[in-house]
């Protein structure tokens, strides 16, 4: 199942604000600080690019491969 909109929206905000305190952050704050803001960004995109995958691997016609390659070919 795709991610909503809602979802998409608020998490692209999320990012946003990150974004935002990470440029704070890397001025005034240990690179700790920096390190795990970084380390948020990284698993939002994580997130929105497996939801696409996802629904890509769900949504494929049998026997096509698509994107993928041969990667799913004899696999039934």
């Amino acid at each position: 199942m795709a991610l909503s909109e809602q979802v998409k929206d608020s998490l692209e905000d999320a990012k946003g604000n990150l974004k935002n305190a990470l440029a704070f952050s890397a001025r005034n704050e240990k690179p700790m600080i920096s390190k795990h803001i970084a380390d948020m960004l990284a698993n939002i995109d994580n997130l929105i690019m497996a939801s696409n995958i996802m629904d890509k691997i769900e949504n494929r016609k049998e026997g096509d491969s698509g994107s993928f390659g041969s990667f799913f070919n004899g696999l039934d």
